[in-house]
C-alpha cells in the first residue's frame, strides 16, 4: 500500500472511532502536537488548551479538540474558560494590593473584616486571621457548602457551627472554598468596590488581560463549553458554569453578597491570557512595565506556608508541587469544576511554565500527563527546543 493511502486510512479511522475526543492520527502529526492528541484520544478528552512559557516568552500555544462537542465546533487558542480555583490567586494578589496600601494587614481579625464574628465554636479565643484565609489554615471548612456567607455568619441562622473543623485555628490545613469567598468579600469591604470591578480595575486591564466574573459582560460566543463525564451518561454538558448572574445582582450588597461572583473559582479567562497572569507572579509581580504587587508579596503567595498535599506546600493562593513532574518542584495551582480541570505552574528561577486546561475528559491524569509531556519536549530535552511545531 502507497504511504499516502495509509495516512488517508489512518486519518478515517482515527476521525471513526474517537472524533469526539478530537483524535490525531500520529501519521498526520509530529512531535509534540502528536503526543498532545495521542493523550486526549487515551483519556477520552472534549478539549485542550495549553500554553507553554521559556525564558519569560511564550513559545507555544495550542488548540485541540471541541469547543462545543455537539455542534463540532473546534476550540480556538483564544476560547474562554472558566478556570476554577486557580480564580483564588486573583483574590489574593487583590488582598495583598489593599496590604500594601495600608487598608488591611495578614494579622488581621476576619470577624472585624467581614462584619460579623467569625470564630470557631471549639476555640472561642483563637483569633481566625486573614492569612489563615489565605493559606488555608483557617479551619472554616465548606461542610455547610460555600455559595453564602449565611452558611458562616452567627446571625443568619445555626449552619455556621457546621462549617468549622474540630481543630484550632492556624494548626492545620483544610482546602476551604468558603475561605475565599470570604476572602473576595474582604476585597469588597477593604476597597469600597464590587470584587469583580476590582479584580477587573487593578489586575485584568493593567496587565491587557481578557476575562472576568460576569459571563453576560464576556463575549458568549468565545466560552468553551465544559462537559462532565458521567458513567453510564457519557459527556453531560455543565451548562451553568456560565449560567448569566442576571438576577441574582439585582439588589446585591456589597460586602455580604460576593459569593455569587464566586471568588474562590469563577475567573474566565482564555489560556494565552492567563499564561500572561502567569508571567507576572513568575517575575514577582511585575509584566511587562506593569507592577501589580510588590517583590516582596509575590514571594509571600509563593512561598510554602503550611503542608498541603502529598509533595505539595501552601503559601497564599499560590501552591508548590513536586509531584506534578517527578523530581521537579513547580509553582501555581490546580483547578477543577463541572468536569474542567486546568493547571498554572510554573519555575520562578529558570523562567519556564505551562497553562493546562480542558474542558471535559474521562480522565482528569489527562492534565498531568500533559504538563509531564509539555516539561519532556520543552524543558528537559534541551534549551532550543523547538518554538512550535
Amino acid at each position: 500500500m502507497k504511504q499516502g493511502s495509509k495516512v488517508g486510512r489512518a486519518f478515517a479511522l482515527c476521525v471513526a472511532f474517537a472524533l469526539s475526543w478530537a483524535c490525531v492520527a500520529p501519521a498526520l502529526a509530529q512531535g509534540i502536537d502528536g503526543r498532545l492528541g495521542q493523550l486526549m484520544a487515551e483519556h477520552e478528552t472534549v478539549g485542550l488548551a495549553v500554553v507553554v512559557v521559556r525564558d519569560n516568552a511564550v513559545v507555544y500555544r495550542k488548540a485541540l479538540g471541541w469547543k462545543d462537542r455537539e455542534k463540532k465546533i473546534p476550540l480556538d487558542e483564544d476560547d474562554l474558560f472558566r478556570i476554577a480555583s486557580i480564580s483564588k490567586s486573583f483574590a489574593a494578589t487583590a488582598i495583598l494590593q489593599l496590604v500594601e496600601q495600608g487598608r488591611l494587614s495578614l494579622d488581621d481579625d476576619v470577624g472585624d473584616l467581614v462584619g460579623f464574628p467569625v470564630r470557631n465554636p471549639a476555640f472561642p479565643d483563637r483569633t481566625i486571621t486573614l492569612a489563615m484565609l489565605l493559606n488555608h489554615t483557617s479551619s472554616i471548612t465548606d461542610g455547610e457548602k460555600y455559595g453564602s456567607l449565611d452558611f458562616i455568619n452567627p446571625g443568619a441562622g445555626k449552619a455556621w457551627r457546621g462549617s468549622y473543623a474540630d481543630r484550632a485555628p492556624g494548626e492545620g490545613y483544610e482546602y476551604s472554598n468558603l475561605g475565599y469567598n470570604m476572602v473576595g468579600t474582604i476585597v469588597e469591604r477593604a476597597s469600597g468596590e464590587r470584587f469583580d470591578a476590582y479584580v477587573k480595575a487593578h489586575v485584568l486591564d493593567p496587565l491587557g488581560l481578557y476575562g472576568g466574573y460576569v459571563p453576560e459582560a464576556l463575549d458568549a460566543d468565545r466560552f468553551a463549553q465544559i462537559y462532565r463525564w458521567r458513567e453510564g451518561e457519557g459527556f453531560v454538558r455543565s451548562d451553568q458554569a456560565y449560567a448569566p448572574l442576571g438576577k441574582r445582582l439585582d439588589g446585591y450588597t456589597r460586602g455580604y453578597d460576593t459569593p455569587v461572583f464566586s471568588p474562590t473559582g469563577g475567573v474566565k479567562i482564555s489560556a494565552p491570557d492567563l499564561a500572561k497572569y502567569m508571567l507576572m507572579h513568575m517575575n514577582l509581580g511585575e509584566w511587562n512595565g506593569v507592577r501589580i504587587i510588590t517583590a516582596e508579596h509575590a514571594k509571600k503567595m509563593q512561598t510554602p506556608t503550611v503542608d498541603a498535599d502529598e509533595g505539595a506546600g501552601y503559601g497564599l493562593a499560590i501552591r508548590t508541587d513536586s509531584a506534578l513532574v517527578p523530581g521537579v518542584v513547580l509553582t501555581g495551582h490546580t483547578g477543577s469544576a463541572y468536569g474542567l480541570y486546568s493547571s498554572m505552574f510554573f519555575d520562578p528561577e529558570k523562567k519556564y511554565g505551562f497553562v493546562v486546561i480542558t474542558n471535559g475528559t474521562r480522565d482528569m491524569e489527562v492534565r498531568t500527563e500533559v504538563n509531564r509531556a509539555l516539561y519532556e519536549h520543552f524543558i528537559a530535552k534541551a534549551a532550543d527546543a523547538p518554538a512550535a511545531e
